[in-house]
């Protein structure tokens, strides 16, 4: 293809390329935003530059040891991914840039690190580094449908970028500032995804969102941004905002750093390739049928006081089988260890992190609920499901809304009889004011929560025992209703039936016409 420059275009080119700018470099700082452009072979882009400032295609160069080797086959680059190989290319792998000459012409020479990116749009923006890069992907042996390319530069990238835009801004034959004009330069980052994004996903053979990153370091240059450092410090008048202005900001930089830029001697180093995939969620209904286990890991003072949780009897099957790093565990409200959740189950999700795998049919995801209700007695799972992110919002929507039901195994100190209860099922709508229960008091606010009772029932067993039914607003602390918290709960139980009650047993129903989230977006792969 012909690159689209301008006749304008001609003298910053020249400067550009005297400056020490790679061909693709260059191609950014003449606002170049055709795509194809830069992913067209390097050494194409730089015989075009070179027959743009010779003005005559045919005449690419006088010497002829540089015309035969343009005939060649481009040579191959030997990109290393391990950081600790950082061996100068040979003097035969080095790609063929366009560089002015004392006479004003223009020829092809073995390629210097360019002044700006380091090398990172001339070194490393092929096939062959591509292929480096899926080989370390097809290794971690994820499984995705697309692909998003992710770039870490070394922040020097920016300030020799910065000083080339100063450089520009003093040339005679510029119209206007380039400073202003920053926000149309090409970043390099872009320019590296152009390139590298489909010559990657060609390699993978994919076209769940699963992210590569790769990144770079040019430990020469690191001390390129410390000067930054001493001008941020100075912009600080005691603790008001940064006193930042244009002009003194020019002066400092054109004497900290040169413009344009020193040329660098080595060229940027490949970090470790990372592969990211996107967050999986699993969600379901939960049953906790124990009385000694843990919604999710009871740690205080950094010693476990139960060996295991309904998170971790959940997310440990679902770990194995998408082979994630790690997961996120939440819930449609929580039950103290000692509370059993019957009835249809409480709404939970899992966000499985970085999985390796990420599609499963209906007939897989019944058997992993199956699996992980055979691996404990103490739970039951149901409604198993992978959900958008989406649908985790609706979890917590409308949770002070919500009607709960409960069952409780209430003891009276005082000898009663079933006439001494019943007045308790024609209470209807009781107000309470709760403070926040002392049992909880180290994690939570202290404040005064406002809740009701909707109904109550009971059941007599003896002098001292009954069952009393409850359905309440969601967030209602129960326990504290039966025995008043030392008077923090007002009215409870106690008062109600004029003598010290407690509670044995709790159980929380959840009913069916509780709201299930996941059903809200629901996908199988």
């Amino acid at each position: 293809m012909m690159l689209p420059l301008k006749e304008n275009d001609r003298p910053i080119v020249k400067k550009l390329l005297e400056a020490g700018c790679c061909a693709r470099c260059v191609l950014r700082f003449c606002f170049l935003e055709v795509q194809s452009a830069y992913r067209q072979p390097y050494e194409d882009t730089a015989k075009e530059l070179l027959a743009f400032i010779n003005d005559e295609e045919t005449n690419v160069t006088k010497d002829s040891a540089v015309q035969d080797q343009l005939t060649k086959d481009p040579p191959s680059k030997k990109i290393k991914l391990d950081t600790a190989k950082t061996d100068v290319q040979a003097e035969g792998d080095s790609a063929l840039v366009p560089t002015v000459t004392e006479e004003g012409g223009a020829r092809l020479v073995k390629s210097d690190v360019c002044v700006v990116c380091l090398g990172v749009l001339q070194e490393f923006c092929d096939e062959a580094y591509a292929t480096k890069i899926s080989e370390v992907v097809k290794a971690e042996n994820y499984q995705f449908d697309t692909m998003v390319l992710s770039v870490s530069l070394p922040a020097q990238l920016s300030v020799r970028e910065v000083s080339f835009l100063f450089y520009f801004d003093v040339l005679p034959y510029r119209k206007k500032s380039m400073l202003l004009d920053k926000d149309d330069v090409i970043k390099v980052k872009d320019a590296f995804k152009w390139i590298m994004q489909g010559l990657v996903s060609k390699e993978l053979g994919g076209v769940s969102v699963f992210e590569v990153g790769v990144g770079f370091t040019h430990p020469e240059t690191d001390s390129d941004c410390h000067f930054l450092l001493i001008l941020w410090l100075n912009s600080f008048e005691g603790a008001h905002a940064p006193n930042f202005v244009l002009l003194p900001f020019l002066l400092f930089f054109f004497r900290k750093f040169p413009c344009p830029p020193t040329r660098p001697a080595s060229k940027c180093v490949a970090q470790d390739v990372q592969c990211l995939h996107v967050s999986v969620f699993v969600a379901g209904r939960y049953n906790k049928f124990s009385r000694t286990l843990p919604q999710t890991p009871w740690v205080i003072d950094g010693e476990r006081r139960m060996e295991s949780s309904v998170e971790e009897l959940i997310a440990a099957p679902l770990l194995s089988s998408f082979r994630a790093k790690g997961f996120n565990f939440s819930s449609s409200g929580r039950e103290d260890v000692d509370v059993r959740t019957l009835g249809n189950g409480r709404p939970f999700a899992l966000e499985l992190l970085n999985p390796h795998r990420a599609r499963f049919n209906k007939a897989e995801i019944r058997q992993l609920q199956e699996t992980i209700n055979q691996s404990s007695d103490k739970i039951r799972v149901r409604d198993l499901q992978i959900v958008s992110r989406d649908a985790m919002g609706h979890m917590k929507e409308g949770e002070e809304d919500k009607t709960k039901s409960y069952s409780a195994l209430i003891w009276t100190q005082k000898a009663i009889d079933k006439d001494d209860i019943t007045f308790l099922e024609e209470t209807k709508e009781l107000k309470l004011a709760q403070k926040t229960p002392l049992r909880v008091l180290h994690r939570r606010p202290l404040t005064v929560r406002e809740r009701v009772i909707h109904t109550m029932s009971t059941r007599f067993l003896d002098a001292h025992h009954f069952h009393l039914v409850l359905r309440t607003q969601a967030g209602t602390y129960i326990k504290e209703f039966v025995h008043g918290d030392f008077g923090r709960t007002k009215p409870n139980l106690c008062d109600l039936l004029k003598t010290d009650t407690d509670i044995l047993e709790l159980d929380v129903e959840v009913g069916v016409r509780a709201k299930l989230f996941c059903f809200f977006i629901l996908f199988f792969t």
